[in-house]
């Protein structure tokens, strides 16, 4: 037995156990594959909400996320020793249509293109101008992920990786267990945090949507800004790594990237960022985003008493990860409800 038992060990399960884990709570986590390795992996670890377009309530949740991250940052380095790479380098959004930029350029961000190569040397001539906004930034995923980890394991969290969920089992509106490939796990309480592979357990508006990626090295590291394209975006890391990303593909559990899907990529991102064409290709991977109607994570409530939703973050799972732990710690240890989007 254990006070909480989350399915799913991705950023959001993860972040979910330590959060409950500093409320006093005793936590297991449990992972059908290597934890951290599904979405959390394949991302490019933007945070993004400005850049993204999101609207209304949704850009104000994953505003007030961002606005988390520093301090979720410092504590994450504070109990794990380790740097997550987090850096504040701001967004280009290029525009690359004259009737786009007409309308954007009433926005209060809009640059013009003298300006936006100001912010950022190298940039294509497709660019007539660009949002520049200086609060979006990124995170590293990978080094996040092995902090998280790290983080979980010394706070005593108990994770179980390699370890099936069969069946979600219930008694009317409680869960009495879960079948698992490790035999019957049983909690007080339970937190579905199974991202694209949510359908598989419960029938929820969830599907997976497919993103091809790869990256590229920069030895002379001169690009020092994201640039969310309309058609791609270009991640740079500190050292020297550039992230490019990502296909937007509907087509279930396909695995593999396709030479139509890496051409795409770098075909559209040459055409804003011209000095990629010249360097090596390094890494090529895909992921499954998990889909939610309109783009809205699935948080709290359920229909069952003692099982606590927190799926379907889409494209943001890295932003919403600080607010999506501390709803749903606010939510299970204190009953409260912070948000229009905790059920």
């Amino acid at each position: 037995m254990t006070d909480v038992l989350i399915i799913g060990g991705g950023i959001i399960g993860l972040a979910t156990a330590i959060a409950l884990s500093q409320k006093g709570a005793n936590v297991t986590v449990v992972e059908r594959d290597i934890c951290g390795r599904g979405a959390t992996w394949a991302a490019a670890g933007m945070l993004a909400p400005e850049a993204e377009r999101l609207e209304g309530d949704l850009l104000e949740f994953g505003i007030r996320s961002r606005e988390m991250y520093p301090q979720w940052i410092a504590n994450l380095m504070r109990l794990s020793g380790q740097d997550c790479g987090y850096w504040c380098c701001g967004m280009i959004a290029p525009v690359l249509e004259e009737s786009d930029r007409q309308i954007i350029s009433e926005h209060p961000k809009y640059i013009n293109r003298e300006e936006s190569r100001k912010r950022q040397s190298g940039l294509g001539e497709a660019i007539l101008g660009s949002l520049w906004l200086p609060e979006d930034g990124q995170v590293n995923n990978r080094k996040l992920t092995q902090a998280l980890l790290t983080t979980a394991r010394s706070l005593s969290i108990k994770i179980l990786e390699g370890t099936t969920v069969y069946q979600i089992v219930h008694d009317q509106n409680r869960v009495t267990h879960l079948d698992t490939s490790a035999g019957r796990l049983q909690s007080d309480r339970y937190v579905l945090a199974t991202g694209a592979w949510t359908r598989s357990l419960l029938p929820l508006p969830i599907k997976p949507i497919k993103g091809q990626m790869l990256s590229v090295f920069d030895g002379d590291r001169k690009l020092q800004r994201v640039i969310y394209a309309p058609s791609c975006y270009i991640v740079p890391r500190q050292d020297g790594t550039i992230v490019i990303g990502a296909t937007v593909e509907d087509n279930g559990f396909s695995q593999g990237n396709t030479a139509a899907g890496i051409a795409q990529l770098l075909n559209r991102a040459i055409s804003v960022y011209p000095a990629i064409a010249d360097m090596q290709i390094t890494e090529t991977w895909w992921g499954f985003r998990p889909h939610a109607p309109n783009e809205v994570p699935l948080l709290g409530a359920s229909d069952y008493e003692n099982l606590i939703l927190a799926t379907g973050h889409y494209r943001n799972g890295i932003l919403f990860a600080p607010i999506t732990a501390k709803l749903i710690t606010d939510f299970m240890a204190d009953g409260i409800t912070d948000s229009i989007y905790l059920q």
